[in-house]
């Protein structure tokens, strides 16, 4: 049996579901010569930064959305934590 990361799960998910849209961009004229030169599959390329980039924003906003469940709950854990002295308990920070 194969384990899958998450990358893998969400490029079959992506891969599975997608539809593609024609778009009109425009590059770096040398980059583009030299990723044709490299063999590189532009759209595949481009599709990959912009899922890595919205990834980021979406992480961004939903910390900025719940920042303040998150401070509550790094001061529920700081006031209810395991002593750090005590005798056979881990501690983990």
């Amino acid at each position: 049996m194969r384990i899958l990361d998450a990358r893998e799960m969400m490029r079959m998910n992506t891969a599975t579901r997608v539809r593609k849209k024609s778009t009109n961009i425009s590059l770096d004229a040398a980059l583009v010569e030299e990723a044709k030169a490299l063999n590189i599959n532009l759209s595949a390329a481009l599709n990959s930064a912009l899922e890595n980039v919205v990834r980021a924003q979406r992480q961004a906003r939903w910390r900025e959305e719940n920042q303040a469940a998150i401070a509550a709950m790094n001061r529920f854990t700081e006031e209810h934590a395991i002593p750090g002295s005590s005798d056979g308990l881990r501690v983990f920070k």
